[in-house]
């Protein structure tokens, strides 16, 4: 694929490709065992390099995959947020959503900004029917955001992950959305907006 991978602009962010500049605040946030606590333990420079080539190549093969995080008012990268295709180990297939920011980024809304960007382009471009996510049972930030964005978790789908060792990582939850739920959930907000709440 040629063409440049969709940028996705929100109020106060911008989703696009990965630049060069990245990846020492990149490699920098995988250091941090805080951002990396229900990922599996940090990454080395070399590692961290390694999975933006591989986020580029997945991008340029599908036309969707991880975006890097700009804060459109200081151009600040931020992190990633993005679609990907769910790892053939899971007990389930299908399309999921993720995000990863940095701690400076905590708690402005940022996750739930790019995360619902995300959900309209792989409802309205990709033309998906349903989107999930999955996490750590203890990992109750991302589990917040999920929340947030209008999916749902059905106790029945909770998995123990294959690819992970015996421990607090491995219990995992999955939630979702469909995307009749998303155009309803965005036609509730655009009413609220258009009376004043």
């Amino acid at each position: 694929m040629t063409e440049k991978p969709t940028l996705l602009r929100t109020d106060r962010l911008l989703l696009r490709p990965w630049r060069e500049t990245d990846l020492a605040p990149w490699a920098a946030m995988n250091a941090d065992p805080e951002v990396r606590q229900h990922l599996g333990g940090v990454m080395t420079r070399d590692q961290s390099d390694a999975s933006v080539r591989r986020f580029q190549e997945e991008f340029a093969a599908r036309g969707y995959g991880w975006w890097a995080v700009e804060v459109r008012e200081s151009g600040a990268f931020v992190g990633f947020a993005g679609l990907d295709d769910v790892d053939e180990e899971m007990p389930f297939t299908g399309v999921e959503i993720g995000w990863r920011l940095d701690r400076s980024a905590w708690g402005h809304g940022y996750a739930t900004e790019a995360a619902l960007a995300c959900l309209d382009f792989g409802f309205e471009q990709l033309g998906l029917d349903g989107i999930l996510a999955l996490t750590t049972v203890g990992n109750l930030r991302s589990q917040a955001v999920m929340r947030r964005i209008g999916m749902t978790r059905d106790p029945a789908e909770d998995f123990d992950d294959p690819t992970v060792p015996d421990g607090p990582l491995r219990a995992n939850v999955v939630y979702r959305i469909s995307r009749e739920r998303r155009r309803r959930d965005a036609a509730r907000q655009a009413g609220q907006a258009r009376r004043g709440r």
